[in-house]
């Protein structure tokens, strides 16, 4: 107990320090509104790597379907932010978004994560499109293949630094717990965790379920500070996107996931465009 709320105080003394070194670049201009832009995206894609590392580096899931959870939440924040433009329906919108999100991953989880390595990924993919097509045919709540445009931006920086800071810590807290060490042990070797009485289905199910809420709060964010949600958006690219930032950040680390998609994010938004 003792260890974990040291290891707890060092990462919260981390982000703070990192939020507090961001506030004084703003408020001293040397981060203008296109670098606070680009912090924004880095943010969402930091808490989308953070996630998804917990399904693919942690319990050794091999998940294809993060885009299509991520359009949960981006539609939900979408749909609910554009017919009441407040911040309380915003962040009732990104709830809503993510509890769907934990219920589908938790009905495709049952099935799906029975499965192992291409199968399951997949599986995963196939639920991630057919979560978009559904989004396609929507009708008038998700205005179809044009999607939702002129929501307003809810998002700021410190809005998506909060989110970062929280899923870090929840994730941290997560695998340091029985459950987490039980996620570990599937990773490591499933059979021997099911002959020690691990129930491995229940273990991968919840990391699932938890990967697909923290894609569903990202997904939130985007749309809130892009101010539109489009179906070709959340396509299978966009999971292989995410998993390109956990292998490059290596798989099972945390702080891997971080500095990959600090370090990507700044290749791909901040570099100039020849073209």
């Amino acid at each position: 107990m003792k260890e974990n709320l040291k290891v707890n105080i060092l990462w919260l003394l981390l982000l703070l320090a990192g939020y507090g070194l961001i506030s004084v670049l703003v408020s001293v201009g040397v981060l203008n509104l296109f670098y606070v832009q680009i912090l924004q995206q880095i943010g969402i894609n930091i808490i989308l790597a953070v996630g998804l590392n917990l399904i693919v580096g942690f319990s050794g899931q091999f998940s294809l379907g993060h885009a299509g959870f991520m359009a949960i939440g981006a539609y939900a924040a979408a749909i609910i932010g554009s017919k009441s433009p407040t911040y309380g329906a915003f962040f009732g919108a990104m709830l809503i978004g993510a509890l769907l999100s934990g219920a589908v991953a938790l009905l495709v989880g049952i099935p799906t994560l029975r499965l192992k390595g291409d199968y399951l990924a997949v599986a995963t993919l196939g639920v991630s499109e057919i979560i978009r097509i559904f989004i396609i045919n929507g009708g008038s709540l998700t205005n179809g293949a044009a999607g939702i445009l002129g929501i307003p931006n809810f998002t700021t920086w410190q809005m998506v630094y909060f989110f970062v800071v929280i899923t870090t810590i929840a994730t941290l807290n997560f695998l340091r717990s029985p459950i987490g060490r039980s996620t570990l042990s599937v990773r490591e070797d499933e059979i021997a965790a099911e002959s020690v009485g691990v129930n491995t289905t229940k273990i991968k199910i919840i990391a699932f379920v938890f990967g697909a809420i923290t894609a569903s709060i990202a997904g939130s964010l985007q749309a809130g500070f892009i101010g539109s949600v489009v179906p070709k958006d959340y396509t299978f690219i966009n999971s292989i996107n995410v998993l390109i930032i956990v292998v490059f950040g290596g798989l099972g680390s945390i702080t891997g996931a971080i500095v990959s998609a600090i370090v990507l994010g700044s290749f791909e938004y901040a570099s100039p465009r020849c073209c």
